[in-house]
This record gives structure tokens, C-alpha cells and sequence, in this order.
């Protein structure tokens, strides 16, 4: 879907009266394509906590350009600041000291990762970490050129577990996400032979998967190295089988809401894989009207196929033991299950929901090597906001901090970061893909 006024602002003509009329300014967002280099320009690396030296170490074997101090860098590719040891609230003029003349320096779509510690000590440095999760959210919201500002909370003695993270955060793949707060713990992470390919050998599943979002990460998975089981209602086997092919994985045509769709996809994973790896539960619907004129079965079929389909999967993949340890479980949310919307009730229920059960299982499972997870995403421009009404949409666009739609890819590449094993620090979080929504972001 073309974003005209995108176009139009950053055209030579449009970029001067856009300015003029303090419209907003929607840069173009550096994406990721294979082969592209991790940054494009030197990481100015501050701070002196326990997260510095393996960030090093990380951007080092990346082959990026490092430097210690701004010095006389005309520009930073990205700023990497360590306050994992700030410990009273005096500390947080470092910050501003370290941030304020570097961050003028930033390319467009540039980055700035900040590392924080989850303190549960004194008041005072849980106050001094806590500051800098609004320090980061605000100054995501200044940047502008399609820049992010994203906060990394490293739990004690999970310093070597950053690479994944701060490579996605650093790249191409992160560039709707803004304004996250991520935490990175001490479960299993290892590095892979190969960052072009760190899914090679996994067998994963996309419900949902014939177009939008879910055809997005199929592609996206198998880019990475995974075999892509696609799956979908039947009236979309054709597009299903499309996607499929496109991909060199399956497909499988399914209701979810189905008595038996639960014991079929089991039996499949069992007869075809002995297991799976990656579970994405992207399948969603929607059937908008406000309560008071929502009748049962446009309640029902919300709930039964956003929520109680994934949880009744998920269950059963596991009771059969079909997840291998090291598995990953992903949930799509969307940002009306954190901020709710008109409307919506049964699809807001429906997505916060998602996010419980990732709260529920993601304890339950650490000790089986299995992270879960979700995205939120915002506006993505897919067939569904293509329907919206154009004013409407055009005014939901505009309303994050790079003022414009997100794109399905943006969501699978951040799906794909939290599948891969290099990710398995990350689980019980919900990373928002919503370019940092001005609501519930």
C-alpha cells in the first residue's frame, strides 16, 4: 500500500512546505536486505557498567567501527551507552553528559541503545534504573529522520547473552520498533555459525500464514534458514499454497476453531518433523462493534481465534512434548490488547489475553529451554488498514514517533529475532512493533 503523503513530504517540494506548516515528517526507514552491513557508520560506545565490554566484543566481531568518545566522529551510525551501574539519581547526569553532544551526531535512522540494570536494592538505584526507561521513551520521541531509542534491561550475569539483541536493535530488522524496553536474562543463547542464517535446521509453524503479517514471516523465517510449515484457513488455500511454494515449505489447510485442530496439528509435527522449533501464532480476526451492539457470535469467534485457539495449540504441543528445548513461542498481540479501542472490546480482550498467556508460560517453561514472547504490533499497512476509512487511516499513521504505518515485514523481522536460539534470554516480553504509538506505547 503506497503512503502518498510519505512520498510527498520527502519529496523537493513537499519537504520545504512540510516544515513550513509543522507537519509530520515521515523519514524513510532504513530496512534490512541481506548482505547489508550490521550499521553504516562507527557506534560511539559509552559507559562504564558490566554490559560495555561484551557490547564490545559483539560490535568488534560485527566489524563495526567503535569509538570511545565522540572525538571529532562528524557522524555516529548509533550510540551504545552502559548504565547498568548507576546507582543514585545524581548518576543520571553521566547520561546527559555522555548523550547530549553525541546525540546531534546521529545519521538518519540512526539508533541509541541504552543498557539498564533490573535493580531490586536500594530505592535509589531502582529510581536511578527506573529513570531510564522515561529518559529513553522521550528521547525516541525527539530523534526524527527515522531514528530509534530503545532500553535494554540485563539481568546480573546475562552480559553474554546480548548479541542477538543488540544486533537486531542496531540493524535494518528494528526499524519500527522504538521506544522498547527489553529484557535480556540468563537462559540458553548460543551464537549461530552463521548471523545470515541463524534459524538453518529449525522447523517452525505460521498460523494465519496466506497473507499480511503471517505471509511476511514465513518469508522472513525461511530467509533466515527455517522450513516454514504455513497454514491457514481453507478458503485461502490458494494464496496459502502460494506463500508455501514461495518459500520451498508447507502448507496446511486448517480451521482453528476446529474440535479436532488442536490433535491434527500434532499428529502433522509428530508424523512429518518428530517436533518443531518455532511457534508463531499470527492467525487473527476481527469483527469491530462497540458492545452494546456486539452480538454473541462476534464475541465468540474473536476469542475463539485469536485466544483460545493459540492456548489450546500451545497446550497440546506441549503435553506431547513436540516442542524440542530451545523452542519458541510467539504470540502477535496488537497495541489495542495494552491501550484498548473503540470498538473493540472482544479483539482488545482477545490480544490482551495473548499477552497473559506469554506471562503464564513463560516461567513454566524456562526450565525446558523455551522462550515465549509477543509483538504488538501497530499500524501495519496490510489489506486489513487498507479498508479502514481513508482519513482514519491516514490520521492513524501519523500518531507514533516516525509518523508513519509500519510494514508486515517490520513485524516478522522482529518475530524472527525472537525465534532465533541466539534470542534465548528474551522470553516473557512483549516487544511493541508500532513505529512507538503515541497510545499505549
Amino acid at each position: 500500500m503506497t503512503d502518498r503523503y510519505r512520498s510527498f513530504a520527502n519529496s523537493g517540494v513537499g519537504r520545504g512546505l512540510v516544515k513550513r506548516l509543522g507537519l509530520p515528517q515521515p523519514a524513510p526507514l532504513r530496512r534490512y536486505t541481506p548482505g547489508d552491513p550490521l550499521v553504516t557508520g562507527p557506534v560511539l560506545l559509552a559507559g562504564a557498567g558490566r554490559a560495555a565490554g561484551p557490547a564490545r566484543a559483539v560490535l568488534t566481531a560485527a566489524a563495526v567501527e567503535v569509538l570511545p568518545e565522540r572525538g571529532t566522529a562528524p557522524t555516529l551510525a548509533a550510540i551504545v551507552y552502559d548504565a547498568t551501574d548507576l546507582a543514585t539519581p545524581a548518576d543520571l547526569a553521566d547520561v546527559h553528559a555522555a548523550l547530549h553532544p553525541a546525540v546531534r551526531s546521529l545519521i538518519p535512522s540512526g539508533r541509541v541503545i541504552v543498557f539498564s540494570s533490573p535493580s531490586e536494592s536500594a530505592p535509589a538505584a531502582v529510581a536511578t534504573q527506573q529513570a531510564l526507561e522515561g529518559f529513553v521513551r522521550s528521547l525516541g520521541k525527539e530523534l526524527g529522520r527515522g531514528s530509534t531509542a530503545q532500553l535494554v534491561r540485563v539481568a546480573p550475569g546475562a552480559e553474554g547473552n546480548l548479541a542477538s539483541t543488540l544486533r537486531f536493535l542496531l540493524s535494518g530488522r528494528s526499524a519500527y520498533v522504538s521506544g522498547q524496553v527489553i529484557d535480556v536474562g540468563t537462559g540458553s543463547a548460543p551464537i549461530p555459525a552463521d548471523w545470515n542464517r541463524p534459524l538453518a535446521g529449525r522447523v517452525a509453524l505460521v498460523t494465519g500464514a496466506a497473507g499480511g503479517i503471517g505471509a511476511a514471516t514465513a518469508r522472513v523465517l525461511a530467509r533466515d534458514g527455517a522450513h516454514v510449515v504455513c497454514l491457514d484457513v481453507p478458503a485461502a488455500g490458494d494464496e496459502l499454497a502460494a506463500v508455501a511454494n514461495g518459500v520451498s515449505g508447507e502448507a496446511t489447510q486448517l480451521d482453528l476453531t476446529a474440535a479436532d485442530a488442536a490433535e491434527r496439528i500434532c499428529d502433522l509435527f509428530a508424523a512429518r518433523h518428530d517436533g518443531l522449533d518455532i511457534v508463531v501464532h499470527n492467525a487473527g480476526v476481527t469483527r469491530d462493534r462497540t458492545l452494546g451492539r456486539m452480538g454473541d457470535a462476534e464475541w465468540s469467534q474473536v476469542i475463539a481465534v485469536n485466544l483460545t485457539a493459540p492456548e489450546r495449540i500451545t497446550q497440546a504441543l506441549l503435553d506431547e512434548k513436540l516442542v524440542r528445548s530451545g523452542g519458541r513461542i510467539i504470540g502477535v498481540s496488537s497495541i489495542a490488547g495494552l491501550a484498548g479501542n473503540r470498538g473493540q472490546t472482544n479483539y482488545a480482550a482477545s490480544k490482551a489475553g495473548v499477552i497473559g498467556l506469554v506471562r503464564g508460560w513463560a516461567p513454566v517453561l524456562a526450565d525446558r529451554g523455551i522462550t515465549v514472547n509477543a509483538v504488538a504490533p501497530g499500524v501495519i499497512d496490510t489489506a486489513m488498514t487498507a479498508r479502514m476509512p481513508p482519513m482514519l487511516r491516514e490520521a492513524a499513521r501519523r500518531m507514533n514517533s516516525l509518523a508513519q504505518a509500519g510494514l508486515p515485514v517490520d513485524v516478522a523481522e522482529t518475530i524472527a529475532w525472537l525465534a532465533a536460539p541466539a534470542t534465548g534470554g528474551v522470553t516473557g516480553n512483549v516487544v511493541r512493533v508500532c513505529g512507538q504509538s503515541l497510545l499505549g506505547a
